[in-house]
């Protein structure tokens, strides 16, 4: 066990306790950044003016009418901007552009007196656009061979010559949409210059650092001169990993430039049509067994919808290469990537980071091959599992990979399986109508971030005179716990109750060159920087204390009237990683998080509507920091999952035939009201979620393991019953090639084709 894992006597980490806010998320007292305006005076709000093009030129813009607007005070565009007119990650994209390359990018901004004021000024900004060609789908992008950013390859192998000695051979594609973030406070953003030209931007970011640097970059200014604060966040789930960063620049020129706060809150349809959803993509895939269903070789080219930019798609890209495999053993493979670039928003991080998508790819497989090899897919699968000693196609050795079997056992002996499967059988016999179905999916994902450099953290913390302790760190909180994990573990390494430690609000004046709270790793990295700083002090006060064992207060006492320092920087930086971009070879993960997932649909033959009758998890959380957090995040990832899966149907308007040219393009779902949110009535019947015990992870703090990402692609198993429920409806062998997101509408589909290869005639002469 390790200096960093192991865990003192009555610790405070591991302890059951809410939330930190949650008193105040329930109370309405919570604070979050566009709360602080009604605070603030003299503030000016923000309004776009979008663009009705898919892709344009912009060959005009007339700014004067809108100062004929009561309350108008500033339009802000392109010729306004200091330093560099770009708010992109990879410098391409510009903050005023001049060619719209989506629909309803903005093209300026209108500060007001009021938002009402602000919109109706918007209204009236002239703008000229030349329209040009625009490529909606991401089969027009390969069509047109539109790619944007690097193309990994990753492998082992002769992929050729075991595809032609496999016994059988099947080949197809797959295809998943992406997914709207909906987190409920939608991108937020309050600036203000002091009288000495400092910036303070209050921002709803999921990495404050990024967003410092892009509006210095901006404002032309140094990274000094501007300071980014994030109180907390109402969700993020990726979406504000990157795409704060241009309005917290636009609301920051427009202080710098009026002199006056200026507020930024995108309104829920500006939030949808302007923002980056969750990477759709397509496969092409080849795939080999042996007469045993042993996977013997993969072959398959992943396409991603980046988008206009290329924003995280690399990255997004490079996790979805790195996560084709799953929970799966593949002795030769070959996997392609690439980005598409498209006229649609710039798609952005989401939940999983590509990881989602490229197993899907595998499972599709999987679930669609089980019945052509006649094998049960449950069986499949579990024949395929990795075992101890081998390794990932780039290359990382697969450590702890009994804990996946483990995870698995555990599900089908919790979850009655078998038992349940008979009974299923027996229920669809008798119920033509009908069809209930269980499926059993695995999980594994890697933590950490593939881009190594992002691997470090930093912490502050403050002891005062009287023994209480405040801390700060660079992670942000957007209500999925890290904030109460760190505040575990400092009370943990200082050894003093939970109540004698507060937090202050993320912010680059206090933790500069932070990381963003992505890819799960906020707690690993944060709270072992917390921890190192804690024991810092905790070092100085054992000389302090010299035996004595003497009580908090009175050892912070006397260390204070010591001269001893009672404040500490940490740092951790994530250790034993490697990777190398080009060849795509390395271990670019500090460890994998494993779970299983047993899920029971029930199938109505007439509509296709269906209901999730029971689910049971088994998740490897390594020792937890907070149960009840974790407990939190696997329940919520999987949902999260259901409705990406099932639910969530992103749909873009295309015009081909020339009628409605101004429709081209414009994402018709923009609102709940068509884009289908999962509910209390998408919550399974019976919900049982265990965490996987005797799971330490050593080499992470306190033998915790990350949850934010990885129970969402536990919900495969409900994609899969759901194909194995439309299966039933026709005779035994179909294969259901179910769509993603399988929608009632789709799965009807679905099940009517297996139907009716059930009363197809036989061939004459047969």
């Amino acid at each position: 066990m390790s200096e960093l894992s192991q865990r003192p006597e009555s610790p405070v980490v591991g302890e059951t306790i809410p939330h930190e806010s949650a008193a105040l998320h329930v109370t309405g007292r919570a604070l979050y950044t566009d709360d602080l305006t009604p605070r603030t005076k003299s503030v000016l709000h923000a309004w776009p003016v979008q663009s009705p093009h898919a892709h344009a030129r912009v060959t005009a813009l007339r700014p004067a009418a809108a100062y004929d607007e009561p309350g108008v005070v500033r339009v802000l565009t392109a010729d306004d901007v200091p330093g560099v007119n770009d708010s992109g990650i990879k410098h391409d994209e510009p903050l005023f552009p001049s060619e719209v390359m989506y629909h309803g990018q903005a093209v300026c901004w209108v500060l007001a007196e009021t938002p009402e004021a602000a919109r109706r000024g918007a209204g009236r900004v002239e703008v000229d656009y030349e329209p040009l060609p625009a490529l909606l789908t991401i089969h027009d992008a390969i069509a047109a061979e539109s790619f944007q950013g690097a193309r990994p390859t990753a492998g082992r192998g002769d992929v050729e010559a075991a595809l032609a000695r496999a016994p059988h051979v099947f080949e197809g594609e797959t295809e998943m949409a992406g997914q709207e973030h909906f987190y409920l406070e939608t991108q937020t953003s309050l600036a203000d210059v002091d009288d000495g030209g400092q910036v303070f931007v209050q921002s709803s970011t999921q990495h404050p650092s990024e967003t410092q640097e892009v509006v210095a970059h901006v404002l032309g200014l140094a990274s000094h001169a501007v300071t980014v604060q994030c109180l907390r966040m109402g969700g993020g789930f990726g979406g504000k990993e990157v795409q704060a960063n241009g309005y917290a620049a636009v609301a920051a020129l427009g202080a710098t430039l009026t002199g006056r706060p200026v507020r930024v809150r995108l309104n829920r349809t500006q939030d949808f049509t302007m923002t980056g959803k969750r990477h759709g993509f397509h496969a092409t895939w080849r795939v080999g067994f042996d007469d045993d269903g042993h996977l013997l070789a993969l072959d398959t080219t992943l396409t991603s919808d980046g988008g206009w930019s290329l924003d995280l798609s690399e990255a997004v890209l490079a996790r979805a290469v790195c996560h084709v495999d799953n929970a799966y053993w593949i002795p030769d493979v070959r996997i392609h990537g690439r980005v598409a670039k498209t006229h649609k928003t710039s798609q952005t991080a989401f939940r999983g980071f590509g990881g989602p998508q490229g197993m899907l790819v595998l499972e599709d497989v999987l679930g669609r091959c089980a019945p052509l090899l006649g094998i049960d897919p449950l069986q499949l699968r579990r024949r395929n599992f990795y075992a101890e000693g081998q390794e990932t196609p780039y290359g990382q050795p697969v450590r702890h990979a009994a804990r996946a079997v483990t995870a698995w056992d555990q599900v089908l002996t919790t979850g009655d399986v078998a038992g349940r499967a008979r009974e299923i059988a027996e229920f669809n016999a008798g119920h033509p109508y009908t069809k209930r179905a269980l499926a059993v999916t695995p999980v594994k994902f890697g933590i950490s971030f593939n881009f190594t450099p992002l691997n470090q953290a930093g912490a502050l913390v403050h002891v005062y005179k009287d023994g209480s302790v405040l801390v700060n760190h660079g992670g942000t909180e957007m209500g999925q716990g890290l904030h109460t994990k760190v505040l575990q573990v400092a009370a943990t390494a200082l050894g003093v109750p939970l109540a004698r430690v507060r937090l202050a609000p993320t912010r680059t004046d206090k933790v500069p060159n932070t990381s963003a709270t992505a890819a799960s790793s906020g707690s690993d990295l944060n709270g072992a920087a917390i921890k190192n700083a804690c024991e810092q002090i905790r070092t100085r006060l054992a000389e302090v204390d010299a035996g004595r064992d003497l009580p908090w207060e009175k050892l912070v006492g006397e260390a204070y009237l010591a001269r001893v320092p009672l404040f500490a920087a940490g740092y951790y930086r994530t250790e034993g990683l490697s990777w190398d971009a080009t060849t795509f070879r390395g271990s670019p993960f500090k460890y994998f998080a494993y779970g299983a997932a047993a899920a029971e649909v029930e199938v109505d033959g007439f509509t296709g509507a269906y209901r999730t009758r029971r689910v049971d998890i088994v998740h490897d959380v390594g020792d937890s920091l907070s149960p009840l957090v974790d407990l939190g995040q696997i329940e919520g990832g999987f949902v999260q999952g259901v409705g990406w899966l099932t639910l969530e149907d992103l749909r873009w308007e295309t015009t081909h035939d020339g009628a409605h040219p101004e429709r081209h393009g414009r994402l018709s779902t923009q609102a709940a009201s068509t884009y289908k949110l999962p509910s209390f009535a998408e919550m399974p019947e019976v919900f049982n979620v265990a965490m996987l015990e005797q799971a330490h992870e050593d080499g992470a703090v306190y033998g915790a393991k990350a949850v934010g990402e990885p129970p969402l692609m536990l919900a495969f198993s409900v994609r899969e019953a759901l194909r194995q429920a439309c299966a039933a409806f026709g005779p035994a062998g179909t294969s259901v090639d179910l769509p993603s997101p399988a929608t009632p509408e789709a799965v009807y589909w679905a099940l009517d084709e297996a139907r009716q290869a059930a009363v197809a005639p036989e061939p004459a002469g047969a």
